[in-house]
């Protein structure tokens, strides 16, 4: 079973928040999830308040094999600059 770490999209029509979550591979975008890491809003303006995540938790979780999403990587990726 591989293991997925994706953004769940919660929010109302329009005002997108999304949540950053570890996920079995074959769940559906918003289904269950094993552990929550962090969050996303895009409508804020600096990227830093934007988006929040445990990157100690998201460290751990792709040492455990978890394979991030294009997204949430770049995210990542800019957060740690």
């Amino acid at each position: 079973m591989a293991v997925k770490i994706r953004m769940a999209r919660h929010g109302a029509k329009k005002y997108p928040f999304y949540h950053v979550v570890v996920i079995p591979g074959e769940s559906r975008r918003n289904g269950d999830f094993i552990a929550k890491l962090g969050t996303f809003d895009p409508l804020k303006k600096e990227s830093k308040e934007a988006f929040k995540i445990d990157l100690e938790g998201y460290r751990a979780w792709t040492a455990k094999g978890a394979q991030p999403s294009q997204t949430v990587r770049q995210l990542v990726k800019t957060l740690s600059n």
